[in-house]
């Protein structure tokens, strides 16, 4: 199952329809949330068209494995199936009521940001990809906010010296 995120401001999303028919492929049953594409320009139709079935909200966190970006709120935490697998960024060390919350419940967890940056667990690092994205649109929007230009292109007359940015 896969919710729509609980927090406004975020726009990514768990599932692409490309995963979703991957996930079919291998036997799973996938159920998305209505307008869970919509922050990404994806319809419904697409994810459709991959296989999954469109549900509400209570469908989908009643799943055996939820997969979202957030966290839950604790609100959410009765919904969840004993027994199920809840699977997003879940700041453990700072969530421990959360933590405690899906033990009670009978929810296992994983943790995205745990992880850990290995070459055997590269293609779950969810961290790099997400700070890559970070410093890149770092860049872009410092470039919108500049004064100087940003040159990206090489001309028969030369180049202008690109611009040095720093980013903390």
């Amino acid at each position: 199952g896969v919710p729509l995120e609980n927090l406004s401001t975020e726009t990514r999303v768990a599932l692409i329809p490309v995963a979703v028919d991957r996930l079919v492929k291998k036997g799973f049953k996938v159920v998305i949330e209505k307008g869970l594409g919509q922050t990404i320009q994806i319809s419904e139709a697409e994810y459709t068209k991959a296989g999954a079935q469109i549900a509400n909200h209570k469908e989908t966190l009643n799943s055996d494995i939820v997969l979202r970006i957030r966290k839950p709120g604790l609100e959410e935490l009765p919904l969840l199936k004993k027994g199920a697998l809840y699977i997003s960024f879940l700041d453990p060390f700072n969530e421990k009521e959360l933590v405690k919350a899906f033990a009670a419940q009978g929810v296992s967890a994983i943790s995205m940001e745990m992880i850990p940056r290995s070459t055997i667990a590269q293609k779950m690092d969810a961290l790099s990809s997400q700070a890559n994205l970070a410093g890149y649109v770092s860049v872009i929007l410092a470039a919108e906010r500049s004064n100087k230009i940003f040159p990206m292109m090489m001309t028969p007359s030369g180049t202008i010296t690109p611009a040095r940015v720093f980013i903390i």
